[in-house]
């Protein structure tokens, strides 16, 4: 038997799990609107919230949307329903990026059940990390968290990370001279409070005082921009790739999927996160992460997990901004959530 048509408390409840989805200098591109018949959600990316010049082919703005995606498969587990999903849904509108269908009932263990109070405790952490290794049977079961998406995720040996960390300080100093790319990040930067977006001074965090781990500089020689001592980081950082092996709109939507999959397990295991994105944010710095000797593949992230402090929480964007309720109207959606 359908599930009956969501109500207003429930669509609030998958909004938030979706704006709580990491993103591109927390730009939060997304928007939502439920289904004519209530009973499933649109995801929209919204180009006016692109990051267009780190992003100018919108692979970012698709993971991110992607990461919001896969926080709705969890609400809906949350409220007792399945959710299926169909990317790219209609090829006439290219802003339409998925289609989350909810009218059906959850099995015995909804989906995600797990992770659903990760979702408010996933943070960024741009700190330094502890030396302690990450067991492998974690390691495993993140890896198999993005089997289910449809991506690999590739944990470094030594020499890899060795590898991948030359290739994104290079891509750092790059963007550093680069005064449009400068000009673009610092339109992200939210110094003064109150914001619902952006990045604060809060989540800057320092750099590496031994220059091994190459973190984005935000501020891009703001002057007014708190500078944080730097500090030691770990010796040796546990990344991890995150790769497909075609590069369409659809690889990408399902990366931003992996990627808040592989982070919200990570959370559940009081491990940290934060994402290297300066290497793929150059065609040919984003080609040289990739490992020489493996078959051709496309390397779509980077993330760093490790065990330290939780990032702080960034701002976000409140629901009327992002859920688009105009439709939903009579007397549908009124009711309690059933969360």
């Amino acid at each position: 038997m359908a599930e009956p048509a969501l109500t207003l408390d429930q669509l609030k409840l998958l909004a938030t799990a979706a704006g709580a989805a990491p993103s591109v200098h927390n730009s939060q591109p997304w928007r939502l609107r439920p289904t004519p018949d209530a009973r499933g959600m649109l995801v929209f990316g919204d180009p006016e919230r692109a990051v267009a010049i780190a992003d100018p082919m919108g692979r970012a703005l698709h993971v991110s949307v992607g990461a919001a995606v896969f926080n709705l498969r969890v609400g809906a587990g949350r409220l007792g329903r399945a959710a299926s999903v169909s990317l790219l849904p209609d090829p006439a509108d290219p802003h339409l990026l998925a289609e989350i269908g909810l009218d059906e009932p959850a099995a015995r263990h909804p989906f995600g059940h797990h992770l659903y109070p990760a979702i408010r405790n996933r943070h960024s952490s741009r700190q330094p990390f502890t030396n302690r290794d990450i067991p492998e049977t974690v390691l495993g079961e993140l890896i198999e968290a993005a089997r289910q998406e449809e991506v690999v995720l590739s944990p470094l040996e030594e020499d890899g990370v060795l590898r991948v960390l030359r290739v994104t300080a290079e891509a750092e100093r790059r963007t550093a001279a680069d005064l449009a790319r400068q000009a673009e990040t610092r339109s992200w930067l939210r110094l003064e409070a109150p914001a619902s977006d952006g990045i604060p001074a809060a989540a800057l965090g320092p750099q590496d005082r031994d220059a091994r781990v190459p973190m984005r500089d935000f501020t891009a020689g703001r002057p007014d921009a708190p500078a944080a001592a730097p500090r030691h980081f770990e010796p040796l950082p546990q990344l991890c790739l995150l790769i497909t092996q075609t590069d369409q709109p659809a690889d990408w939507l399902r990366t931003g999927q992996a990627l808040e999959h592989v982070w919200l397990l990570a959370t559940v295991h009081g491990l940290r996160a934060s994402v290297l994105h300066q290497a793929v944010e150059w065609p040919e710095t984003r080609w040289r992460l990739r490992d020489p000797e493996d078959p051709p593949h496309h390397v779509q992230l980077m993330l760093r997990l490790g065990y330290g402090p939780p990032g702080p929480a960034t701002p976000r964007r409140p629901i009327e901004e992002i859920l688009d309720l105009t439709d939903y109207h009579d007397n549908v959606g009124y009711g309690e959530s059933s969360a």
